[in-house]
C-alpha cells in the first residue's frame, strides 16, 4: 500500500462570482483522489463563491499594509500549496512576493515581476505583441501630435483597467476631449470592429503549455462573457502559444483578440484563469485537473494541442445563495476567518 498523499490545498484570491470555477476545481480534486481544499479570499462576505469554498476566508483590501501579513498567515495555517489570483490586481502583488511565499510552501501561479507590465499595461502590450510581429491596434497616449489625424470611431480605455471599466467607443473629436479627461490614464486605439475571441492558454508552473481554448464572445456583462461559443482559428492559436513563451507564462493566461475583416488583432492579455473557463472545460480542456495534477507532481496524460469541441455554446443564468444574520457574522472583522 503506497503512504497517503500529504494534502495539497489550493487558494484562490479574490474569488468573488467564480462560483463555477471553484466547484470545477472541487469536481477535479475528487477526479484526481487528491487530498486537498478548495480555499477562497475576499474582502466582501457575500462574495457567492466563498459560498462553494471548502473553507472562506474575509482578508484585508489589497492596498492595505495588512494585506500582505494576513496572507502569509492564512498560507501558513492553511498549509496552502498553490495560488490562484481571480482578478488583475492580485497578480502584481503575488508576484513581487512570489518568492516569500514559495518559502512559506504555496506557489503563486503568476508571471514573474518583468512580464507583469506586458500583462496589465495596455500600452507595454501593445508594444510586445509588435515584438513578437503579431497584428495589434494602432495606439495612441494623451498628446500624441498623430492622434489628432485620426479617422473616428476611436476607442479608449484605460491602460490599468479591468472588468471593462471606463471603456469608451468614440464617435467624434468632443467625445475623445471628453474622454481623455473623464478615463484614467487613458489609451486611445483604433476601432476594431470584431468579433472578440478569447483564447485560454493552460500553462503550468514552469511555462509548458499544455492546453489551449479559443471562444467567440456574444454577451459580455461586466467584462465577463454571459454567452459565447468556442471557435478554433490557427492564427489565433499561433500567436496565443508565442505570447504564452514569450512572457513566459507561468500558470494560465487568457489572450484575447478582435478582428479587423478576417485579420484577428491581439489586443489584451489577462495573467489569470478567465473567467469564461466553463466553457473550455465542458469542450474537453480539462484545466482544472490539468492545473492540479501537474501542480501535485500526479502523473497526466494530455491529448494534442487544440483538441476541444468547436461550435459549443455557452449560456449563463444567475444563481442565489442565502444567509442569516449568524453566517455573515462569520465573516466579520478585517482578519482572515474560516466560514
Amino acid at each position: 500500500m503506497s503512504p497517503p498523499r500529504k494534502p495539497f490545498h489550493t487558494l484562490f484570491t479574490s474569488a468573488g462570482r467564480r462560483v463555477e470555477l471553484l466547484r470545477a476545481f472541487r469536481r477535479a480534486y475528487q477526479e484526481l483522489e487528491l487530498p486537498g481544499r478548495v480555499i477562497a479570499t475576499d474582502i466582501d462576505p457575500l462574495a457567492p463563491a466563498l459560498q462553494v469554498a471548502d473553507r472562506g476566508f474575509l482578508m484585508p483590501r489589497l492596498g492595505e499594509d495588512s494585506y500582505l501579513p494576513a496572507l502569509e498567515a492564512l498560507c501558513r495555517r492553511e498549509e496552502i500549496s498553490l495560488i490562484f489570483p481571480l482578478i488583475d490586481p492580485d497578480i502584481e502583488v503575488l508576484s513581487r512576493h512570489r518568492d516569500q511565499l514559495a518559502e512559506l510552501g504555496a506557489r503563486a501561479a503568476v508571471v514573474a515581476p518583468e512580464a507583469v507590465a506586458a500583462t496589465a499595461d495596455k500600452w507595454d502590450s501593445q508594444q510586445f505583441f509588435r515584438s513578437l510581429g503579431l497584428p495589434t491596434a494602432n495606439s495612441w497616449l494623451p498628446g500624441d501630435a498623430d492622434l489628432a489625424q485620426q479617422d473616428f470611431p476611436l476607442f479608449i480605455k484605460p491602460r490599468q483597467g479591468s472588468a471593462s471599466q471606463f471603456t469608451f467607443r468614440v464617435e467624434n473629436q468632443r467625445q475623445l476631449e471628453f474622454f481623455l479627461d473623464y478615463v484614467p490614464n487613458p489609451i486611445v486605439q483604433e476601432f476594431l470592429p470584431g468579433p472578440e475571441i478569447t483564447t485560454d492558454v493552460v500553462a503550468d508552473l514552469d511555462g509548458e503549455i499544455m492546453g489551449l481554448v479559443s471562444r467567440r464572445r456574444i454577451a459580455v456583462r461586466s467584462g465577463e462573457v454571459i454567452k459565447g461559443v468556442t471557435i478554433k482559428d490557427p492564427r489565433i492559436f499561433d500567436g496565443a502559444v508565442k505570447i504564452a513563451r514569450a512572457l513566459p507564462a507561468v500558470g494560465p493566461i487568457t489572450v484575447q483578440c478582435l478582428y479587423k475583416g478576417d485579420v484577428p488583432y491581439f489586443t489584451e492579455i489577462n495573467a489569470r484563469l478567465g473567467g469564461g473557463l466553463p466553457l473550455g472545460l465542458a469542450a474537453g480542456v480539462e484545466s482544472p485537473r490539468w492545473l492540479l495534477a501537474r501542480s501535485a507532481g500526479l502523473p497526466l496524460e494530455l491529448p494534442p494541442l487544440g483538441s476541444y469541441q468547436e461550435g459549443l455554446h455557452l449560456s449563463r443564468f444567475d444563481d442565489s445563495f442565502f444567509l442569516g444574520e449568524r453566517e455573515l457574522e462569520t465573516f466579520a472583522g478585517r482578519g482572515f476567518r474560516s466560514r
